[in-house]
């Protein structure tokens, strides 16, 4: 039984409608039927319809006007290439490849462009097709122009309810945060707090989001904004970890931290809500520095008690680790651009980069076959070019319908598009059928066309999109079927053009799912994982060096680090479309895909900042040994890791040993306990995102219930 629409959905969308179907035939009315001017009258009427059905608008009010009014030059630039190219059915498909290519790519760098991208491409689309007319180009224009600004003027008087936004949610995060961290000076026994925590950080994933007002865009505000709601995530799940640890730090070092980080988090949610102006994270980064020089001087004798503390008090660290990266992309984000001196600038690399460079970066780093932004923008502008060559050498009548029928029931899944063309096939045919026997029953009477067109499209918006595609294009078909006859005379065979054009569209749609990356980001998620372990095991060996033998240049842990960021952006692409995708009919206990993007990020984490950790004693070799055994450890299973074995892994851990760190000097052990805490906590990654099945890669095995450090 198919699920219903939550009501809050369907209210939605109902106001949607109401807003798209009054700035549509406000303008469409006196255009057709007063000034007799056809081309103005289907401009206007679809204006409205590409941005406010087919591109759902982002956030409310203001917002969508300000989206609107960067948006209108793009298209009226599409309307402009798209009557040029109309000349010839070839000149028309290179110029419907090259638009869906580059706005598909523009998108993956601007979010609130990703929203509006099928708008855009549709005047393109209706541009392109015959008759060649460039005469008409002046009406086109006027019509999209009148269409946008009544759909501003809609948005404005009527808009919608505001919705909270991503920056909103981390500032709540940070309250959560300050309220926790102080809580966590003394002892306490919570677990509704810990479940609080861990529910506020899933809330904080981008998917949560809607799709325009995610921080996804390549400038240095997005990406800043980004690692902050990353990083906030990331104190929650320590904070939780650290709260479900028993009794509270007993050092006075731990319990002035963790009241420094309850400060910290306090005054960064109020930067991200504007009360006051935003400052660097320098008193923070003095604060930490500060318990690092007291983790030296413990007033305890070696021994178990010792180790325990150094744990606990690592944890502590990362948490103050995230608390500092927090605050200082916030300060990123508000346009605080100086340097920080201790904090590592490979973390904040975006942070001195201009806006083209940016741009240029995120564009390079997707073009590549293994991206799904690439794979996603080649299959649907290769599809759109074929579908306009096949309604052009065939002579379609209406054949924009084909190519509006592509943008519209494409997916990222050969499946997935399968099921939604059956869908859209059977609504078509339903609704092609009616619009039939009105056209013949009502014949030449343009007034009852004029009479059933508003609450046609009330209907068809509010039902269409909630409804799915079958409800979509059975009403649409009558919107348009309504429309047209009032634009050109029409017969019952409008409704045989539809059809015919629909299933065209339809099977172009399916066979280009079929050719190109038909599993979609299921088959990428673990391509693309796979290739972050392997990036990263080199990784996490160059950190160990850095931290064992601090004084040489370490070239390899920068190359290192530079391509476990890529391979960790690629991952996190096909893991956001994963999501979107329909579940495989396959066991629910394959590879936890978010494990493995959580081991990438801490490993970064890891070799951002354990490197930069004061030693001022000699490690001794013995401890050095240690460290960069357990290290290829991790890094072997790291390896192993990336082909997904179906027996799953068991990875090897070696705790620093007594022995050994009772030669260390009490300056540098706590940075050996840190080390010792972050690899224990990527074999729990490792184990978590593959599995832990099998045998172990050696004969020892800890157990790894410790709280996660990165």
């Amino acid at each position: 039984m198919p699920k219903l629409p939550s009501p809050g959905k369907s209210l939605a969308a109902g106001r949607n409608a109401v807003r798209v179907t009054v700035a549509s035939l406000v303008g469409f009315y006196p255009a057709a039927h007063l000034l007799d001017r056809p081309v103005l009258a289907l401009y206007a009427l679809f204006a409205p319809i590409a941005f406010g059905v087919m591109s759902p608008l982002p956030g409310s009010g203001r917002r969508r006007v300000g989206t609107l009014l960067r948006a209108a030059p793009v298209a009226a630039a599409l309307v402009v290439l798209g009557t040029v190219l109309a000349v010839s059915t070839w000149s028309a498909a290179a110029g419907v490849l090259l638009v869906g290519v580059v706005l598909t790519f523009c998108a993956a760098c601007a979010p609130r462009l990703a929203g509006i991208v099928p708008g855009l491409q549709l005047f393109y689309i209706l541009a392109c097709f015959p008759p060649y007319a460039p005469g008409t180009l002046p009406q086109r224009l006027a019509g999209l122009a009148v269409g946008v600004a009544l759909l501003m003027a809609c948005e404005s008087l009527f808009p919608q309810p505001p919705q909270q936004t991503y920056s909103t949610r981390i500032a709540d995060a940070l309250d959560l945060a300050a309220r926790t961290a102080r809580r966590l000076t003394r002892p306490t026994a919570d677990r509704g707090l810990v479940e609080r925590l861990r529910a506020t950080g899933r809330d904080l994933r981008l998917s949560q989001q809607p799709l325009g007002s995610r921080p996804t865009g390549a400038s240095r505000a997005d990406r800043a904004m980004a690692q902050a709601g990353s990083a906030t995530r990331r104190l929650l799940d320590q904070l939780a970890a650290l709260a479900e640890l028993p009794g509270a730090p007993a050092d006075l070092a731990s319990q002035t931290l963790l009241r420094d980080i309850s400060a910290t988090c306090a005054d960064t949610a109020d930067i991200v809500r504007g009360r006051r102006p935003a400052r660097g994270p320098e008193l923070m980064e003095e604060m930490t520095a500060q318990f690092l020089a007291a983790r030296g001087n413990v007033p305890l004798a070696r021994g178990q008690g010792l180790h325990a503390l150094l744990r606990r008090q690592s944890t502590v660290l990362t948490v103050a680790v995230s608390a500092v990266t927090v605050r200082t992309a916030i300060a990123l984000a508000n346009g605080v651009d100086r340097s920080v001196p201790g904090l590592p600038h490979e973390q904040f690399w975006y942070g001195r980069r201009s806006a083209p460079r940016l741009w240029l970066i995120r564009i390079t780093g997707h073009f590549t076959p293994r991206s799904v932004v690439f794979q996603n923008a080649f299959r649907t502008a290769l599809g759109l070019a074929l579908a306009r060559v096949v309604a052009g050498s065939l002579d379609l009548s209406h054949g924009f319908w084909v190519l509006l029928a592509v943008l519209t029931l494409g997916r990222t899944t050969a499946g997935a598009t399968w099921s939604v063309v059956r869908s859209a096939a059977v609504g078509t045919l339903v609704g092609a059928s009616t619009a039939g026997l009105l056209l013949v029953g009502a014949g030449d009477s343009i007034q009852v066309y004029e009479y059933l067109l508003a609450p046609l499209m009330l209907i068809a918006f509010s039902v269409g999109p909630v409804g799915g595609p079958a409800w979509a294009q059975g009403l649409f078909t009558l919107v348009v079927s309504t429309a047209f006859a009032q634009i050109d005379p029409v017969t019952w065979q409008l409704a045989e053009a539809r059809i015919v054009d629909v299933l065209t569209g339809s099977a172009v749609g399916l066979m280009c799912g079929l050719l190109a990356w038909p599993s979609g980001a299921h088959a990428e998620i673990r391509r693309s994982v796979g290739a972050l372990f392997l990036a990263a095991a080199p990784l996490v060996r160059a950190t160990a060096d850095a931290v064992a033998d601090p004084t040489p240049p370490h070239n390899a842990a920068t190359r290192a680090l530079q391509l476990t960021l890529h391979r960790l952006r690629i991952a996190q692409a096909a893991y956001a479309q994963y999501r979107t995708e329909p579940a495989p009919r396959t066991p629910a206990n394959g590879p936890d895909w978010l494990a493995g993007l959580n081991y990438g990020s801490r490993a970064l984490v890891g070799a951002y900042w354990l490197p930069t950790s004061p030693s001022a004693a000699a490690i001794p070799p013995s401890a050095v040994r240690w460290a960069r055994e357990a290290a290829d450890d991790i890094a072997t299973a790291t390896r192993r890791a990336a082909a997904f074995p179906a027996t799953g892994i068991r990875v090897r851990t070696t705790p620093l040993p007594p022995r050994i760190a009772a030669q260390i000097p009490l300056e540098v052990l706590p940075l050996l306990v840190d080390l010792e805490v972050w690899l224990q906590a990527l074999a729990t990654d490792l184990e978590t995102a593959v599995g832990a099945h099998g045998p172990a890669d050696s004969q020892t095995v800890t157990p790894l219930n410790h709280p996660s450090p990165g």
